[in-house]
């Protein structure tokens, strides 16, 4: 028998280091180690994290408060959330909120608004292949929830501006 790998062999080899490296069993993690990943990150990037009530890491960026879902039992999940960004007075700005949430939706990529009772939340929602990779797309995440934020916004200002579809305002002097 020959000392060369066949191409078959060098296959296998490629795949069982593959499984190896994803599903490396010295690397589960735990509620707590988690919350250290993601608070070691966020000191080192010029943040000040917390471990709030729930067990999740909140920290301030441009006066607003954001959190990482801490989840031990979902590894392959990542999911950054800035609450609150929009309080729902009445019923009638309700619909506007929905109107407004689904425009955001279709148009912003990865972020997604929702409504928390009587509030508006938007969240970065995605799998990570290990919780580490979480770090290369912090930067991308949090500018794509400010794009997500920003449509949402932009549309509630223009609902509200918006001429009422119940009043029938007058054509202009020579046009029926």
């Amino acid at each position: 028998m020959s000392n060369v790998l066949t191409p078959v062999h060098t296959v296998l080899l490629c795949l069982f280091a593959l499984v190896g490296y994803t599903q490396d069993p010295t690397q589960v993690r735990t509620k707590e180690s988690l919350q250290d990943l993601y608070s070691t990150y966020l000191t080192e990037e010029g943040y000040k994290p917390e471990i709030d009530e729930d067990g999740d890491v909140r920290f301030k960026r441009e006066g607003k408060t954001y959190f990482i879902n801490v989840d031990a039992g979902d590894t392959a999940s990542f999911r950054l959330v800035l609450a609150n960004i929009w309080p729902i007075e009445s019923e009638e700005e309700r619909a506007e909120v929905r109107l407004a949430m689904d425009h955001c939706n279709a148009l912003a990529k990865v972020a997604k608004a929702y409504m928390v009772r009587d509030n508006v939340w938007v969240a970065i929602e995605t799998f990570i292949a290990r919780p580490e990779d979480f770090k290369v797309i912090f930067e991308r995440s949090l500018s794509a929830m400010d794009h997500g934020v920003g449509l949402f916004a932009r549309r509630m200002r223009t609902e509200r501006s918006a001429p009422d579809p119940q009043i029938q305002e007058a054509p202009p002097p020579g046009v029926r």
